[in-house]
């Protein structure tokens, strides 16, 4: 998925003495504060911070004369500790996996950095043998490959030059982003690295992640909802959460993925004349609407009264929520494009109306994992993609307490019906009761889908919070194994957010894998809690449990 422009910009060139600061950015930090009242540096005094630790540290992070960075976003704790990310370009070209972060110290000294890749980038030229046409073509081979040879309909493809450091030596390839409608009208979408000199296919990915007043929900029940009155009536849209809102997608599509908008699918904005909305039923178009404003609502809660992140991007502007979109759509998914989430009604048979309360928390999750880490949809990185959308969307789940969807570690319970065959989409305890998922690691993992690779990750979190063994939650029954026949014991779902929150956005990047993330899950329990801390040896123990030593 592509990213929107981003909240925070920051940029800087490297010269041959060292980097220079731009002007707006140096004048941004002049006419700012250096720090809040209670001592913490501000965002734009950590950006300034970084950009003098560029200038010392660029040799040792790898970085040339020929490279811009601009920043991508930028934590401060508690306790003044920084944390900027940044994005790479070689030659004005964006570099996949050149992303990194950078760790200041509360009065702005270097620390240390995790890098997305190590490879120096130089280049004999920029200049590509395979042309961008040819690059097209080959992208919507590739989509319509992906679809089993469906006749696709409205097939558009959108080349783009870059840099690919992410596998292998850094080369120079074309990033295509290729979309088309199938024979229901509802989008398809993939991304396609090819090599710029040679035309070999590098990786291809799906590019849509799926997951698959008060109102009357189809799964939540009665719920509460800030509205907007306009008039005489009340629009879905609400004011105390950056203007997030719920509009009707009149069961149309749309083509517009990363940047190319050919045709967009409406978000008639919701309204009611009494402020009461929904009546829990299908028959009622508001009522999948109450579920998709009320998962809005709980996740934008979850993460700004949990993890103090305030919106989607971290800068207090709310998304939108389109429903009824397409026909029998079993899918639903978040776009960067949009900034926007969607969701179909399903066919009736396999799944109803995929507005529950753990699939909005899921999709809204990949619009935080865009805007923090980027995992690349593919391989290794792709599963902890899913994982993580399954990790904090169950979260947000727990967090709801919602009598009518009590929190479980199921995904997708509430949306499937008896023709799916399974009482839910995923299992985080034992990830291959689905038929599909990975319960531990092994060398091959990387070659699943990454709703199936994800399996690892999910069942490390369960057993993180909860621990192995046969238990009853909240009345659903769990048994979870472990690979190497240990006991785990839980250290609660609370702490498993916190510390899968801040490897995500302080520690992981693109390329992270399964050794990386258990890396990066031992340095956030580490910061939270300690070295040696219960905490800190239990995320050992459960990344161990499933083969992830």
């Amino acid at each position: 998925m592509s990213r929107i422009r981003q909240h925070v910009r920051g940029s800087r060139r490297l010269v041959t003495a060292g980097i220079a600061a731009t002007t707006a950015t140096m004048l941004a930090a002049a006419l700012s504060p250096a720090a809040h009242a209670d001592g913490r540096p501000t965002r734009a005094t950590a950006v300034e911070n970084a950009a003098s630790a560029l200038l010392a540290q660029a040799a040792k992070l790898g970085l040339t004369a020929a490279e811009d960075t601009s920043v991508r976003d930028v934590i401060v704790d508690k306790d003044g500790t920084q944390h900027v990310r940044y994005d790479r370009t070689y030659h004005q070209l964006p570099v996949l996996g050149g992303d990194f972060v950078v760790h200041l110290a509360k009065d702005g000294a270097y620390r240390s950095a995790d890098r997305a890749t190590r490879n120096p980038i130089s280049l004999s030229s920029i200049i590509p043998k395979v042309s961008g046409p040819r690059a097209a073509d080959l992208a919507v081979n590739a989509l319509r490959a992906a679809n089993l040879g469906e006749a696709l309909k409205r097939v558009k493809a959108k080349p783009e030059l870059i840099v690919d450091a992410l596998h292998g030596a850094p080369k120079l390839a074309w990033r295509t982003n290729a979309v088309g409608q199938d024979s229901l009208g509802n989008p398809v979408a993939r991304t396609v690295l090819t090599d710029a000199r040679t035309g070999a296919q590098i990786d291809a990915w799906d590019s849509i992640e799926t997951a698959t007043g008060d109102g009357k929900s189809l799964y939540s029940g009665t719920v509460p909802l800030e509205t907007t009155q306009s008039g005489s009536s009340y629009q879905l849209k609400d004011p105390t959460r950056g203007n997030t809102y719920t509009g009707d997608a009149e069961n149309k599509t749309d083509l517009c993925i990363f940047g190319i908008c050919f045709v967009r699918a409406p978000a008639t904005l919701f309204t009611d004349a009494d402020n009461h909305w929904g009546t829990g039923s299908t028959a009622d178009r508001s009522s999948a609407a109450v579920d998709a404003q009320y998962g809005t609502n709980e996740t934008w809660d979850y993460y700004k009264n949990v993890h103090g992140r305030s919106g989607i991007a971290g800068d207090g502007k709310g998304s939108y929520n389109r429903v009824h979109y397409g026909s029998n759509y079993n899918n639903a998914f978040w776009d960067d494009s949009c900034f926007c989430m969607t969701y179909g009604d399903g066919d009736g048979t396999t799944f109803g109306p995929l507005v529950a309360l753990d699939v909005a928390g899921h999709e809204m999750s990949h619009g935080v994992t865009s805007k923090t880490a980027a995992l690349t949809y593919s391989g290794e990185s792709g599963g902890l993609n899913e994982a993580t959308s399954d990790i904090l969307g169950t979260m947000v789940e727990w967090y709801a307490s919602n009598a009518s969807d009590p929190g479980d570690y199921l995904i997708g319970e509430e949306i499937v019906r008896s023709g799916f065959g399974k009482p839910a989409l995923r299992f985080m305890d034992k990830p291959s009761k689905d038929g599909n998922s990975a319960d531990y690691w092994s060398s091959s993992v990387g070659n699943l889908d990454v709703h199936y690779s994800s399996g690892v990750a999910n069942h490390f979190a369960y057993l993180l919070a909860e621990g192995s063994g046969a238990k009853t939650i909240n009345g659903v029954s769990y048994d979870s194994p472990t690979s190497n026949g240990s006991t785990v014991t839980g250290i609660g779902r609370d702490k498993l957010g916190k510390i899968w929150y801040r490897a995500l956005t302080v520690y992981m990047t693109s390329s992270t894998n399964y050794k990386a993330a258990r890396t990066a899950t031992l340095s956030a329990a580490k910061d939270l809690y300690g070295a040696g801390s219960t905490e800190y040896n239990a995320v050992a123990a459960a990344w161990s449990a499933v083969n992830v030593n």
